[in-house]
C-alpha cells in the first residue's frame, strides 16, 4: 500500500515537473519568434524582457528545487516562487503588470510611454526635453502654405553662391568618393518663423522651405572640408500620396531610397537622416558667443541587433560637440519599437544616425550655424578615424 502511494506521488511530481518544463520551453520559443521579427511589424511587450530576466534568477532555480529539495534551504522562505500561469499569460498578452501601474498608463495615455525611453549624456535630460515627432494627417503635410525667407537667410544663400569655393585648409579630400549620404524621411518638416500663417507645430510643413535646406547646407560645408557627400532630394510626402500610404509609413518609403543608395555606392560610410523636432524654441535653442544656434539631437533606434555601432558614433559626436560648442547637443536619445519605428533605417548601413536639427521655432539662420558646427566637428572626427585606419 505504501509502495503504491509512493509510486503515485512520484508520477504526480514527474507530471507536474514535465508540464512546467514544457510551459517554459514554449515561452522561450514564443519569445524567440517574436523578437526575430522586425520591431515595426512584431508584437511588442516590455514583459518579454523584464519577465525573462526574472526567470533567469529565480524561476529556474525553483525548478531545480523541485528535483532536489535540498536546494530550498538556500532560499529565504517565500522567495523564488514560480508565478501563476494565469498572471504570466495576462502580462504577456496585455503588456500590463498588475504590480506596476505605469505599464497601464503607458499603454492607455497617449504620449505617456515616451518616458520609458532614454535621453543619454545630456545636461537637460528630464522628460520635457524628449523629442516630439509631429504626426499630422498626410493631407495636412501636403497642404500648400505661404512661406518666406528672412533677409539674413536670403543674404547668406546669395553670398555662398557668389563666393568661390574655399580650398580645404588641411588638403584632405575623399576625391570623387561620396562617403556621406544625407536624406530626409520627413522632408516637408518646416519652421514657423518662415510660415507667416501658421502657429501650430503640426502645421509647420512646406514643400520647399523645410529641413532639406539644412541638408543641402550641411552637404556643402562637408564638401568644403573635403568630405564627399550625396544628398537625396526625394519628396517622400508626394511619394506616400502616390502609393496611397499614410504619413506614419514614411520610413517604409525612405527605406527603399537608403537601400538603393547603399547598393549603388559602396563608398558610403555614414548615413544621416535629418529632421526637425516639434519642441518649442526654449528647448531647441542655444546661445553661443551672442548668437543663437538650433540645438542638435542624435536619435538611435534600438530595434535591431547592431544598434550599438550607431550609438557609439552618436555618443562620440555628442562629446565632440560638447567640447567645441557647449550646450549645442541635446544628447543621444534611444527609441525602441514600443514607441515608434524603433529602427529608422539604421539597420541598413554602418554609422547611420537620425539627427534632429532645432525645432519648429528656429530660423534658417540658426539652423545653418548648427550645420556649420556639426560639419566642423564631424570633419575632425572623420579624418581622425581615417588616420587611424591608415596606420593599422
Amino acid at each position: 500500500m505504501k509502495r503504491n502511494n509512493w509510486s503515485k506521488m512520484v508520477q504526480t511530481f514527474s507530471r507536474r515537473s514535465g508540464l512546467y518544463m514544457i510551459f517554459f520551453v514554449g515561452i522561450f520559443l514564443l519569445i524567440s519568434i517574436l523578437t526575430a521579427v522586425q520591431p515595426a511589424y512584431r508584437f511588442s511587450s516590455d514583459m518579454l524582457n523584464g519577465w525573462t530576466k526574472e526567470m533567469d534568477s529565480t524561476v529556474f532555480y525553483h525548478l531545480i528545487t523541485m528535483e532536489n529539495r535540498a536546494y530550498q534551504q538556500s532560499f529565504p522562505e517565500g522567495e523564488a516562487e514560480i508565478p501563476k500561469m494565469s498572471d504570466v499569460f495576462f502580462e504577456l498578452t496585455s503588456n500590463v503588470r498588475p504590480t506596476d501601474p505605469g505599464t497601464l498608463f503607458g499603454n492607455e495615455i497617449p504620449g505617456f510611454s515616451i518616458y520609458d525611453n532614454q535621453l543619454l549624456m545630456a545636461s537637460d535630460n528630464d522628460f520635457t526635453h524628449f523629442p516630439i515627432e509631429s504626426n499630422p494627417p498626410l493631407e495636412e503635410v501636403l497642404r500648400e502654405r505661404e512661406a518666406v525667407m528672412t533677409e539674413e537667410d536670403e543674404t547668406e544663400e546669395t553670398d555662398e553662391a557668389e563666393e568661390p569655393e574655399e580650398e580645404n585648409e588641411n588638403e584632405q579630400t575623399t576625391g570623387d568618393r561620396d562617403v556621406v549620404f544625407i536624406y530626409n524621411t520627413h522632408n516637408r518638416e518646416s519652421f514657423l518663423p518662415h510660415l507667416p500663417n501658421e502657429t501650430e507645430p503640426d502645421g509647420a510643413m512646406h514643400g520647399e522651405i523645410n529641413i532639406t535646406k539644412v541638408s543641402d547646407h550641411l552637404a556643402e560645408e562637408l564638401e568644403r572640408l573635403g568630405i564627399g557627400t550625396q544628398v537625396d532630394d526625394t519628396d517622400f510626402g508626394e511619394l506616400l500620396n502616390e502609393r496611397g500610404m499614410d504619413y506614419h509609413q514614411s520610413y517604409e518609403v525612405s527605406r527603399d531610397i537608403v537601400a538603393e543608395a547603399v547598393a549603388g555606392n559602396q563608398e558610403i560610410q555614414y548615413v544621416f537622416d535629418l529632421h526637425r523636432d516639434a519642441l518649442r524654441k526654449d528647448k531647441t535653442t542655444q546661445i553661443l558667443d551672442g548668437e543663437e544656434y538650433a540645438k542638435i539631437l542624435f536619435v538611435i533606434g534600438t530595434g535591431h541587433p547592431d544598434y550599438e555601432k550607431n550609438l557609439k558614433v552618436a555618443t562620440e559626436l555628442h562629446g565632440l560637440l560638447e567640447e567645441a560648442y557647449p550646450g549645442l547637443s541635446r544628447g543621444v536619445f534611444q527609441k525602441d519599437g514600443s514607441t515608434g519605428n524603433g529602427i529608422y533605417n539604421q539597420d541598413m548601413a554602418n554609422n547611420a544616425l537620425l539627427i534632429e536639427f532645432g525645432g519648429v521655432d528656429n530660423t534658417m539662420e540658426e539652423l545653418y550655424r548648427s550645420a556649420d558646427a556639426l560639419a566642423e566637428v564631424f570633419s575632425d572626427y572623420y579624418w581622425d578615424a581615417e588616420a587611424v585606419q591608415s596606420d593599422e
